[in-house]
């Protein structure tokens, strides 16, 4: 799993291990993959022009350190310094003997020349704000970062994109878009979680030496290992209450097709079986389409069953229905219209799986809100039910209530279609029969469906949710191959 720290975290680590190391040693270690990275971006440095934007402190001593090597490489090396009294002494000195030039004058970066540099510049290396930055970037920066997005060839942030918030991955003002963001030691949850992931671009990761030195990460990034490791595997004696009986609880007259949706992505997902309830006319389609699936009529009668999942197009006037499946102490995963129906708090083996405009109507909340404060908002949410919340959107967000955070790396726009959803509710409910915790359950049903999603749209461009339900066996059977 690709693990990602908060800002004291990280500083613990480094003044930890800069303890055991030489002065400078570590920044030579940073400035050295930082150095390589860019040089590769470029195809090689020879003859290419690099703009270093230099903020105070380390970050800014990671880009000329950085660009003391590209010029010992060939490149033309310029530095933007915003602060003269702040830069990194040492990296600046070494930047100047290796040939490289500062283009602005004493705290006033913006200038003429400097703009015809970002202007003819293959490369613009933002290294203006570290991790401790916060609040966006003002004035002199701001006009620095907005002329490399539109002038520039290519922009490389050092660490993450100066003006992101580092640990709550928002854009709460003026911000760098970089193309590559080259970050060390541990990834950082604004280079991983949307609203900041968006303007990270491809994200390179420097090995520092930090591991050693990091606590267990509470948030981070499935990688196909991990979840192929998550999936159970049938055994020789295995049954299908051994494989996992999902009682679902889905479709109304209005919306047949998402408790069609939400069945398959049950049975395409694994379990052992599934148990539907619902009106007869639902039903009716749900068996044309899986004849293999159980109905009934009413909760009481379903019979064993390991989990729900309640919610996909169950319209209105089902209260007393989604009452009875909470009442039952199983664990149950709630989508869409069940979750009008919460009550004040569950027990911990809840995953609901809201998109933004549902969590804003949960949390009493804009829906704008949400999108610009994402992490915040499915933390506080999962915190309030004492339940995992899955987020979905742009970068899907799963929050436990002990505050563990996983972001799903899989994923296409084209997921954004009508039943997607509902696929999605199947495939997790499915999972969480097969008794996986709702956090693991949430975090590979969203991996596993952004796959599908992925290799749908391969086919069509913008897939429908049955072409999505389509490609999940094939997804799960790669997945289940790599174990």
């Amino acid at each position: 799993m690709i693990g990602a720290h908060p800002v004291d975290e990280i500083r613990a680590a480094e003044a930890a291990l800069m303890a055991t190391l030489p002065e400078s040693a570590l920044m030579q270690r940073a400035a050295a993959g930082l150095a390589a990275v860019c040089a590769r971006v470029l195809g090689g440095p020879y003859g290419s022009r690099v703009v270093l934007l230099v903020g105070g402190g380390d970050n800014g001593g990671d880009a000329l350190w950085a660009g003391a090597r590209l010029a010992h490489r060939g490149a033309s090396v310029d530095a933007v310094l915003l602060r003269h009294d702040r830069v990194h002494p040492a990296g600046l000195a070494a930047f100047r003997r290796a040939g490289g030039r500062v283009v602005s004058s004493a705290d006033v970066p913006l200038t003429p020349e400097t703009q015809r540099a970002i202007a003819r510049a293959d490369l613009v290396l933002d290294g203006m704000l570290g991790i401790g930055g916060r609040g966006g970037l003002r004035d002199d920066a701001a006009r620095l970062a907005d002329a490399a997005a539109a002038e520039a060839g290519l922009v490389v942030a050092v660490d993450l994109p100066s003006g992101v918030e580092p640990d709550t991955a928002e854009l709460t003002g003026p911000h760098v878009r970089a193309d590559v963001t080259v970050t060390f030691g541990t990834h950082k949850l604004a280079i991983l979680a949307d609203p900041a992931a968006q303007v990270a671009g491809h994200v390179e990761f420097v090995d520092i030496g930090l591991a050693p030195y990091l606590p267990e990460p509470v948030a981070g990034m499935l990688e196909p290992v991990d979840v192929a490791e998550m999936l159970p595997a049938p055994e020789r004696n295995s049954d299908k209450y051994r494989r996992g009986v999902l009682g679902l609880l889905a479709g109304s007259a209005q919306f047949r097709g998402a408790a069609v949706l939400a069945a398959g992505g049950a049975a395409e997902g694994g379990a052992g079986m599934v148990r539907f309830v619902g009106p007869d006319e639902v039903a009716t389609q749900v068996l044309n389409r899986w004849p293999e699936v159980v109905t009934s009529a009413d909760v009481a009668d379903t019979g064993r069953v390991q989990a729900w999942a309640v919610g996909s197009g169950l319209g209105d006037g089902r209260a007393a229905e989604v009452a009875a499946v909470l009442d039952t102490g199983l664990p149950v995963l709630v989508d869409a219209d069940g979750l009008r129906h919460l009550p004040e708090t569950l027990d911990g083996r809840a995953l609901l799986t809201p998109h933004a405009g549902e969590l804003a109507r949960m949390m009493d909340a804009d829906r704008g809100d949400v999108e610009a404060h994402r992490l915040r908002y499915v933390q506080a949410a999962a915190r309030r039910w004492n339940a995992t919340v899955l987020l979905k959107g742009s970068t899907t967000l799963v929050a436990a209530p002990d505050g563990r955070i996983r972001v799903n790396p899989t994923g296409t726009p084209a997921l954004a279609t009508a039943g997607s959803g509902d696929v999605l509710s199947g495939l997790a409910g499915a999972l969480l029969a097969t008794g996986m915790e709702p956090f693991d359950a949430g975090s590979a049903a969203a991996y596993i469906h952004g796959l599908a999603g992925q290799a749908a749209a391969e086919g069509s461009g913008l897939p429908s949710a049955s072409a999505v339900l389509d490609a999940l066996p094939a997804v799960l059977a790669a997945l289940h191959s790599a174990r």
